[in-house]
């Protein structure tokens, strides 16, 4: 009696333990599978505002408010944009002082905990940019998928995907330049995103299965007359470029490609975002095996988006190794692959996703050079 009552003890223990892994494995994936558009990643620190002064903001001392560039500034209820560190602007060892470049909506006060984010733009691309737009609804697999229309004269469409932790309204940082050059411009909102179909199993597959969004995304501006088109994307939304110029019936109507920080390690983007969320080492593995189970995630790599041997077209790829969330690593090696086609920028000191928010000028003159022939 004494064994089996031990033996019983014993299994009850280890269907407790495996049920426990489960949860964590469960929990610690979520911070991609689950990542809310419009809200911060896991790796993006809360800074705190110190005080505002006439075109002044000061923050926490942190390495993200030390950074290059102008980026949006966002907290509950309130965004503004700021610019470069003001060096000689009187601080505190622990503060920075950041230009302030306006103030879009909300107020900011001492105490208030913000986020840097790349979003520097609020609204559409009438109300922020003021261009004329329109809403358009795109049939999709799911459902409609909203987007916004920018018209131009040209042939070639650019459709806009954005990423992680970001909504449609991260492409208005492009928009403008765009525009200016009479690139008519897609940005769209897919499943998951506010307006759009909900994913049947309420997660981000990380561009595995939102790529089809894309490829609905190309098929209406085949209907509506393009005839050619540049697939822009930043983070998993340059993932699910890719996954379009490899897999879509339209693959040949894509000339280009323009990828900002590629998610290219879907698994080494889970682990940092996981460990973001101070999940132990340990149990990162768990994390893994748990988003593979969840989403059917390939296990293999590459798949035949990521595989260079697979590129056909050219692409202008904007990177750096400061990016915590998508490895700079695996960018390095697909430029290295197909030297032919892939022209790879490197852009330090510039987070996830944030690679024209670190130094715009330069970011903006490669990528004219990149559509001028693909015009």
């Amino acid at each position: 009696m004494r064994t089996v009552t031990a033996t019983a003890a014993a299994v009850t223990a280890a269907l407790a333990a495996g049920a426990a892994s489960v949860a964590v494995g469960r929990f610690a994936s979520d911070a991609a599978l689950k990542a809310p558009p419009g809200r911060p990643l896991p790796t993006e620190p809360r800074l705190t505002v110190h005080g505002t002064a006439a075109g002044q903001i000061t923050l926490t001392r942190d390495l993200a408010a030390l950074r290059p560039g102008t980026y949006g500034l966002a907290g509950n209820g309130s965004h503004a944009v700021v610019g470069p560190v003001l060096a000689t602007a009187p601080h505190s060892a622990d503060t920075v002082v950041r230009r302030l470049e306006r103030v879009t909506h909300g107020t900011l006060n001492p105490g208030d905990a913000v986020w840097l984010t790349p979003n520097l733009h609020v609204g559409d691309p009438g109300s922020a940019l003021g261009l004329d737009y329109s809403d358009v609804d795109i049939p999709g697999e799911l459902g409609t998928l909203p987007a916004w229309f920018v018209p131009g004269a040209r042939r070639t469409w650019v459709i806009a995907v954005h990423g992680l932790g970001t909504t449609r309204e991260h492409a208005l940082n492009l928009v403008g330049f765009l525009h200016r050059r009479r690139f008519p411009v897609l940005a769209l909102a897919y499943r998951g995103d506010l307006g759009a179909p909900r994913p049947p199993d309420g997660l981000n597959h990380l561009g595995e299965s939102e790529w089809r969004d894309v490829d609905a995304a190309m098929r209406f501006a085949a209907r509506s007359g393009a005839e050619r088109v540049v697939l822009l994307g930043w983070s998993t939304g340059a993932t699910m470029a890719l996954r379009a110029a490899a897999r879509s019936g339209l693959r040949d109507l894509v000339t280009g490609l323009v990828l900002d920080s590629p998610v290219l390690d879907w698994q080494a983007t889970l682990r940092a975002l996981a460990a973001a969320r101070h999940t132990p080492g340990v149990l990162l593995p768990l994390a893994v095996r748990a988003a593979q189970g969840r989403t059917g995630l390939p296990a293999g790599h590459p798949d035949e988006a990521t595989d260079p041997s697979h590129l056909r077209v050219p692409a202008l790829v904007f990177h750096g190794p400061d990016d915590t969330v998508a490895p700079w690593t695996a960018t390095r090696h697909l430029a290295d692959r197909r030297p032919d086609l892939i022209t790879l920028r490197r852009v330090p000191q510039a987070p996830h996703a944030a690679m024209w928010n670190a130094d715009p000028a330069p970011y903006e003159e490669a990528l004219r050079r990149f559509l001028t022939p693909l015009m």
